[in-house]
């Protein structure tokens, strides 16, 4: 079920907010959890099994990891079976078939694929459950006594699908007590319609033009250009639409979600983009992956394989696939070389900082979206008028014309300027006025626009489903 969906906004989600806020403090964990073993199901109700497991695990041996923590042999053993249980359930159903099929090319063997459908969500779940478990080693948070309760943070329908990667100790207190505002929900339903109208009515619309550039049999250097850039603002609009809807459904219930997304595409470095985009998982892999392995704190060979560790890690999290490790390799290779010294020349000259950065991440993108590590070379060597090709044709400009205005008005959307301009006139009178009558009505217009899309229209994928 996704969220931009008619059964999702005008079916579960009506019921399920009604349910929760009928029912007495005590049971709405347990409204949160059945609905979203609900939410989850309703498309592979199969693959309960693997996430019910998951918490269970994670359950007793969270309890196990606090009961023993004085005996650090006896603790760590409990927390390695933990991690290897998550870490085999991920393995199992999402690299098994890469590493067969890797195996196969490397032996000339022809080992059968298990051909497993990658559960939804099972990237994110798995990560709350290691950081839980970490967290418990590491007294950072007391174990959950409450199944319901644990159950119900990693299978929270509004975070459960793509994130934010919400970990428990910031959640933790929450789960047992939380408070409900009018304020603080409507505050949820504000973002909750914003983010539904970046990915019905922006992402969905530049994904159209995607679709229709890889259909395409009269490409050009400027239409592939024209592919990265409607690319790259494709899945930041659906991705961070999504965050948003989970933010603010995270709201409505009583929770506050970590932002995830904070403007990228205004970075002036390769490492301050990263620390703008999918914050919530640089965050995690800096936390339980870099650090642990010594961090900065290490000789600068050592620091370079952390690096390296990290990163071809975080392409793996993206995808069984060559062309996700390559471009966590590649982002390994760009941080290594402003961290040893381009990034003192990038705040100094700021101009270059704006050339270099916009190129390099178009052409990330266009690795990460590649079906092979040679349609990608092929891909940047047609960017770069390597291939042949013409500089523009008919199609391009047709194509151009055609999508110029929901481009520019992404680009912009990318950008602090909107916010920015609503905070001005937020601090005057008359402003402020004005926006208090307006917004409401901006918004609902958003949610009709959004449903007739969602009525007429048959284009409406959700990119990191398969991550």
């Amino acid at each position: 079920m996704l969220f931009s969906s008619i059964p999702f906004l005008f079916y579960f989600l009506p019921v399920v907010i009604a349910l929760y806020f009928a029912v007495p403090k005590v049971l709405k964990n347990t409204v949160l959890l059945l609905s979203s073993l609900f939410f989850y199901g309703w498309g592979e109700p199969k693959y309960l099994v693997f996430m019910l497991f998951s918490i269970t695990q994670g359950y007793f041996l969270g309890r196990l990891i606090e009961k023993y923590r004085d005996n650090k042999r006896l603790a760590s053993v409990f927390l390695t079976l933990s991690v290897l249980v998550s870490l085999g359930l991920l393995g199992y159903c999402k690299y098994a078939d890469f590493f067969i099929d890797n195996f196969n090319a490397v032996t000339g063997l022809s080992l059968p694929l298990l051909k497993i459908a990658l559960p939804i969500g099972i990237s994110f779940y798995t990560f709350q459950m290691l950081s839980y478990t970490v967290d418990v080693y590491r007294g950072e948070v007391a174990a959950q006594r409450n199944f319901i309760n644990l159950a119900a943070y990693i299978a929270m329908f509004p975070q459960l699908i793509a994130g934010p990667i919400v970990r428990y100790i910031d959640i933790a207190k929450e789960l047992d007590n939380r408070t409900h505002s009018i304020q603080l929900a409507s505050e949820g339903i504000r973002r909750f319609i914003i983010g539904l109208a970046k990915k019905i009515l922006v992402a969905n619309v530049l994904g159209e033009l995607v679709a229709e550039f890889k259909a395409s049999e009269a490409t050009s250097v400027l239409f592939f250009w024209v592919y990265a850039v409607s690319y790259a603002l494709h899945i930041y609009f659906d991705f961070s639409g999504y965050s948003d809807m989970a933010i603010g459904l995270g709201k409505v219930f009583g929770f506050h979600f970590c932002e995830n997304f904070n403007y990228p595409f205004i970075s002036r470095s390769v490492t301050e983009f990263w620390r703008r985009w999918h914050m919530s998982l640089g965050t995690w892999f800096r936390d339980y992956l870099y650090i642990p392995l010594g961090g900065n704190r290490v000789s600068a060979v050592r620091r370079i394989i952390n690096i390296l560790v990290v990163w071809m890690a975080t392409g793996l999290w993206h995808g069984a696939a060559w062309t996700f490790v390559a471009w966590g390799l590649l982002f390994a290779a760009l941080l290594m070389i402003e961290k040893f010294g381009l990034l003192s020349l990038l705040k100094k000259v700021k101009a270059f900082s704006v050339i270099y950065v916009i190129p390099i991440v178009l052409i990330s993108f266009v690795l990460f979206d590649s079906e092979s590590l040679s349609s990608a070379v092929s891909a940047v060597g047609s960017m770069f008028g390597l291939k042949g090709l013409p500089l523009v044709t008919a199609d391009t400009l047709y194509f151009l014309k055609s999508y110029a205005v929901i481009i520019i008005m992404a680009a912009v959307g990318s950008t602090p300027i909107i916010k920015s301009l609503v905070t001005r006139a937020k601090g005057t009178r008359g402003g402020a006025v004005a926006i208090d009558i307006l917004e409401p009505i901006v918004l609902m217009i958003m949610l009709v626009l959004c449903t007739a899309y969602l009525i007429d229209g048959s284009f409406n994928p959700f990119l990191y489903f398969r991550f």
